[in-house]
């Protein structure tokens, strides 16, 4: 029975790729140095993958910086203000879109449906024009064939890259991104020849916008796009994959009524329901279905048992012969392999499959539906699923209590937000357009080494705590020598945001190598929840009580919010995710309180990544904002009304849950903008009336580029524009953990003198 994986991380186990993209960024390598790393771990990849019998191995998912952005390059949609030239797109061009320069912005930056990675944003127009600009597809299933791996060149769709990307700005509202399909699908077909002529059989196109709630005319447009390339695809086998969610019943009737396409990729984990259309209406006669039982986007052991049984059932469907053994989705979603965890608890680390245990699970399933089943494989298996199910230490019987009583309350704040607002004025005392930024100081190669002697118990405790206190120490004095408003303290003890917390709660295990791509070289290390959550003792109350008796300015003591901390973690999957939302809500609560009782006035609770967990169905997007909104609110609703609330949202497109933000009742908001075009500011230009403090970012940190003082002043009177001048705050799109001193002092004045300007502009027209 054959086997097939939708993706592969492309880190590497250590973080190589990282490394070596940080270490060309910075100039202290060559772009020869940066194609070597690359070149062997794709090698290790394809040979992994191979020894482990693997028959449908993937190429061309492999990236310097994203797929959707690698597609860009392919189709040579490069945006003019970059100033390529034509011929193959170099890294200076490709990196420029992505990371901007000294000279322009970067492309807009999103989240991938509803993961924590992020892909560059294609930006077209009636004018842009397409040629063949990067043969990476081609040239890696080369590269893959000089090893002796065959592989199957995987392409971003030409319609879903079409759905992802966004006109670009002063285009006319009514353009069309489907209009282009007539002019990428020739550049399609020159890439489709090559890989043919070099010897390919199989081509992947991913197309996971099929599991979105599409338009008759966006469903007309698969059907076009697959019958115009039928031609080119003479010869070869050609599978569509979907993934992260169920194919409504429309969409699945497109696609299995498509053109020249040999088979289907299914997500089975999320996509219980295409499960059943799988059953009830079949799939076409000769066709292959590419089943994905085998969680790509969790770390938790595949319970093998019911895979191999879901698989059994669509034997009689497609036949035994066409069944093939897939991921639900692409593994970069989890981490590299559980070999490099060798200080994990070995009962929870039992419980687990990392990308490399998950190709071997997908091969096991494989060879078990062939009639090879390896019997002290699913024997341990079933036993590691059988110790999850019982173990005492996942089950807490109070928290769950705790949890429960929540329901029959919406803890909301009992004033309402603009008499709590005046309330906090007369105690903070705040200039009009106030500054302030969102929370981390860049991460010195110092402060990176302090945080890793103490884990390794090199240093003492107390050498630790007056390192951090003299980190904190100069981030307050830098920020009031740039005269910043409200300050943070920079979170110089957290190496990150969410690890942090989860490092303090009950229910939460950690890994050494767990890193998982979020963009870019941008890696993050998602705690693992095994259990029922709760907060033993404060978190963050030393640091910031720390901090404030450095300035007599608010300090802001920096929280991560429950339904951030959910969405960025590896979460249990044997209860409903609002369940755990709310245990670790509770735990949030207390810390709130005690920073309140700290004498901390200002509270930023971010919640960066309640956009992303928002359903890729709209059927199911009620739901969801229903717990997610009440479980922020859950963590202040007992706070004073002089105590004011912040919280932080980035790298979304937030404009269709404008209500829900509303509705989460915090005082403040800062929300990425900038890099998104200002997207944001349209639903106040279209009559959404937004009451509390609002920042939308007013300059990109991912960006090593500098703004000007006049292009951030110009970016506050946009918003002047369409919002209150009383509710409007100051700041940068996001923290600035990634970023160096040398980006972000100047950065920051320039950002100050924008709100000086800008106030005394105010005040002459009184």
């Amino acid at each position: 029975m054959a086997s097939h994986i939708v993706g592969y991380p492309r880190m590497g186990p250590k973080r190589e790729l990282k490394f070596a993209l940080e270490s060309f960024w910075d100039g202290k390598s060559s772009a020869e140095d940066l194609e070597k790393v690359a070149t062997d771990l794709r090698a290790s990849i394809w040979k992994q993958m191979s020894e482990a019998g693997i028959k449908y191995i993937p190429s061309n998912t492999f990236s310097y910086y994203d797929q959707v952005l690698d597609t860009t390059a392919m189709l040579g949609a490069v945006p003019d203000r970059y100033s390529w030239t034509g011929g193959e797109i170099g890294h200076s061009t490709y990196f420029s879109m992505a990371r901007g320069n000294a000279t322009v912005p970067a492309m807009e930056m999103t989240k991938w449906f509803d993961t924590n990675y992020h892909f560059i944003v294609p930006e077209l127009s009636p004018a842009t024009k397409f040629s063949y600009a990067s043969h990476k597809a081609v040239s890696e299933y080369k590269e893959a064939k000089a090893l002796g791996v065959d592989t199957v060149p995987v392409l971003v769709g030409p319609v879903s890259y079409l759905l992802l990307s966004k006109a670009a700005k002063g285009v006319e509202k009514s353009f069309s991104l489907l209009s282009l399909l007539d002019s990428i699908l020739p550049i399609y077909k020159e890439v489709v020849a090559e890989l043919k002529a070099a010897g390919a059989s199989w081509i992947q196109f991913d197309e996971p916008t099929l599991v979105k709630d599409l338009a008759a005319h966006e469903l007309a447009a698969f059907s076009s796009a697959y019958a115009e390339l039928e031609s080119a695809l003479s010869g070869l086998n050609v599978l569509i994959e979907t993934y992260f969610a169920d194919v409504p019943a429309e969409s699945y009737k497109t696609l299995t009524s498509l053109s020249g396409v040999t088979a289907y990729g299914f997500d089975l984990v999320r996509g219980t329901k295409t499960l059943e259309l799988i059953k009830s209406t079949g799939i076409p006669s000769g066709k292959y279905l590419f089943a994905g039982v085998v969680d790509g986007r969790n770390i938790w052991a595949d319970d093998l048992a019911a895979s191999l049984s879901t698989l059994q059932s669509l034997e009689s469907v497609v036949g035994k012969d066409k069944l093939v053994v897939s991921t639900s989705c692409s593994l970069m979603h989890t981490a590299v392999d559980l070999v490099n965890e060798t200080k994990l608890d070995s009962e929870i680390k039992s419980w687990l499959a990392f990308a490399a245990q998950k190709v071997v699970e997908v091969n096991a399933l494989g060879k078990a539906l062939a009639g090879q089943k390896d019997e002290a494989y699913f024997a341990a298996n079933a036993a590691a699923q059988a110790s999850r199910r019982s173990s005492p230490r996942v089950n807490n019987e109070e928290v769950q209590k705790a949890a429960a009583a929540l329901k029959g309350s919406d803890h909301r704040r009992a004033t309402p937000v603009s008499a709590r607002l005046d309330a906090q004025q007369k105690k903070l005392n705040l200039p009009v357009l106030p500054t302030t930024t969102i929370g981390s100081f860049p991460q010195t190669m110092d402060l990176r080494r302090v945080r890793r002697e103490y884990k390794a118990k090199k240093i003492s405790e107390e050498d630790y705590v007056s390192a951090i206190k003299e980190e904190i120490s100069k981030v307050v004095k830098i920020q009031e020598e740039l005269d910043i408003d409200v300050l943070v303290h920079g979170e110089p003890e957290r190496n990150d945001m969410v690890e942090y917390f989860g490092e303090q709660l009950s229910g939460f295990a950690f890994t050494a190598n767990g890193w998982v791509q979020s963009y870019g070289s941008r890696c993050v290390k998602p705690p693992i929840i095994y259990g029922d959550v709760s907060r033993p003792n404060p978190m963050t109350v030393f640091w910031s009580k720390m901090a404030q008796s450095m300035t007599p300015r608010p300090m802001k003591g920096m929280l991560t919010g429950p339904v951030t901390i959910l969405n960025w973690s590896f979460v249990r999957n044997d209860q409903p995710r609002f369940e755990t939302c709310y245990q670790i809500a509770l735990a949030i609560k207390k810390e709130v309180e005690d920073l309140e009782a700290g004498g901390i006035q200002v509270i930023q609770i971010d919640e960066a990544a309640l956009r992303e967990g928002l359903p890729l169905r709209k059927s199911e997007h009620a739901f969801y904002l229903d717990w997610a909104v009440h479980s922020f609110r859950i963590t202040n609703c007992g706070v004073q009304d002089t105590t004011q609330i912040h919280t932080h949202m980035c790298y979304s497109n937030f404009n269709d849950i404008i209500h829900s933000i509303i509705n989460m009742d915090a005082d403040v908001i800062t929300i990425e903008n900038s890099r998104s075009d200002e997207k944001l500011l349209s639903v106040f230009r279209e009559g959404v009336t937004y009451g509390a403090g609002i920042g939308p970012g007013v300059y990109d940190i991912h960006s090593p580029r500098i703004p000007s003082t006049e292009e951030i002043a110009d970016r506050v009177n946009k918003m002047l524009a369409v919002l209150d001048t009383n509710i409007l705050w100051v700041n940068p799109d996001c923290g600035l953990k990634t970023r160096k001193y040398t980006e972000v002092k100047p950065a920051l004045t320039n950002m100050v003198a924008a709100a000086k300007l800008i106030r005394t502009q105010l005040a002459s027209t009184k």
